[in-house]
């Protein structure tokens, strides 16, 4: 029996100095049966010329701006011919097996098993975790990587379900995609994959962990750790999360959760815990605060049209309420944990 086509995605952004090691890496897969999809979001540091000098074999997709991860991989999911799709950043290698234990594992796995999380170390300190078995999610709508920062011990070495993965080395079925959509493109980047998630969730699709899986990550490798223009993002997108996703007893909840992760996060600054603390090191706390009063206001600009959005994933969605507010136990992240650890 043949093996599947997998495509693997990767979306590029002035990241010429991590692509090359993601590409190399990536060639050295003993599972052979895939293709590579580029697509280049107007770059200008010579990625392109690398593509085309170093990596002939690579289908490049050349946007003339920043179009977004979101938009980026939607281009990308039109043209890949496999029967799954890999999305892998710019700034991930692979281990030589991580194609071949997701096959092995999508294979095996009920049809209702439409996503897929490998391990993902530290790529600084492999025997850190960033996450392993994709994200978990908090009553704001923020999901964090499952035992980030903690040591590698193989305490989540079981293939097990979870929650959904994370977008930055991930595998899916083509059908989620035919069945719900792609990335919602008004994100841009972040959170878009927690927003995939929760839809696909919504529509009944589940998740494995493959923690035989594994790459290496340098964290925030493209946008910056803890730079304003991701700190935007997600302040905007996870905003955007619930609203489209969270069933209403929890949305009408929301005030009092952002109230309450703004102390916390008030407090991590003053400590110098968390990512609060950490984005003072390198921004003044006045550029913090105006940051989330532009990022609350651009997300409730748009409310009306996520509302909208919400209306139509409501009127498919296979999963009650009561069992969506269940994830929350079953996979989900504090407050306190969210905001004060890195």
């Amino acid at each position: 029996m043949p093996r599947p086509v997998v495509s693997v995605i990767i979306v590029n952004w002035n990241g010429e100095r991590l692509l090359g090691g993601c590409l190399a890496a990536l060639s050295a897969q003993r599972y052979r049966n895939f293709e590579t999809i580029v697509v280049d979001n107007g770059s200008v540091d010579g990625s392109v010329k690398l593509l085309r000098d170093s990596y002939p074999g690579v289908a490049v997709i050349e946007n003339g701006e920043n179009r977004g991860f979101a938009a980026a991989n939607n281009q990308a999911i039109a043209i890949a011919k496999g029967r799954y799709l890999a999305l892998l950043n710019n700034d991930v290698e692979v281990g030589r097996e991580w194609l071949s234990h997701f096959v092995a594992a999508a294979e095996s796995s009920p049809p209702d098993v439409g996503m897929w999380a490998c391990k993902i170390l530290s790529w600084e300190d492999r025997a850190t975790i960033d996450s392993v078995g994709g994200l978990l999610l908090s009553r704001c709508g923020i999901a964090k990587g499952r035992g980030r920062g903690a040591p590698d011990r193989g305490q989540y070495d079981r293939e097990r379900e979870v929650f959904i993965p994370s977008a930055c080395a991930a595998l899916y079925r083509r059908e989620l995609f035919q069945d719900i959509g792609g990335f919602d493109e008004d994100f841009f980047a972040y959170c878009e994959d927690t927003d995939l998630g929760m839809r696909a969730r919504l529509r009944g699709w589940k998740c494995l962990s493959v923690p035989d899986a594994v790459v290496f990550h340098h964290y925030s490798g493209t946008a910056g750790k803890y730079s304003p223009m991701k700190a935007f993002l997600v302040e905007r997108n996870h905003l955007w999360v619930a609203l489209k996703t969270f069933p209403l007893p929890m949305l009408l909840r929301l005030p009092p959760v952002t109230l309450w992760r703004c102390l916390l996060q008030a407090y991590g600054i003053a400590t110098r815990q968390g990512a609060g603390g950490q984005y003072v090191r390198e921004h003044s706390k006045a550029s913090l605060i105006g940051l989330l009063l532009k990022a609350w206001l651009a997300a409730a600009k748009r409310a009306p049209r996520m509302i909208r959005k919400r209306r139509r994933i409501g009127g498919c969605k296979t999963v009650s309420d009561r069992e969506q507010r269940r994830w929350f136990t079953r996979y989900g992240i504090g407050i306190s944990e969210l905001v004060l650890k890195v």
